[in-house]
């Protein structure tokens, strides 16, 4: 069985993120807190990443097959 991410795609991980870096700026969490906070942090940069890398990926394929298809020319003869 596949293990099961905590987070599941890129826009929770950002919202999550977001929501993280917003505690940290008000600067009203303990110091053990904001290392906790800044270690998931990390954590959710890297799935972020992954998931804009994995992005990018498919639109560069998409784009290959698009390129591939356009260049094969047309026959009326079947």
């Amino acid at each position: 069985m596949p293990k099961k991410s905590a987070i599941p795609d890129f826009e929770a991980a950002l919202a999550e993120l977001e929501t993280l870096v917003d505690k940290m700026e008000s600067g009203d969490q303990s110091l053990e807190e904001a290392l906790k906070s800044f270690q998931r942090g990390v954590e959710l940069t890297r799935t972020c990443q992954q998931g804009l890398k994995e992005a990018e990926q498919q639109v560069e394929k998409l784009i290959k097959e698009s390129e591939d298809s356009a260049a094969e020319p047309y026959s009326s003869e079947s």
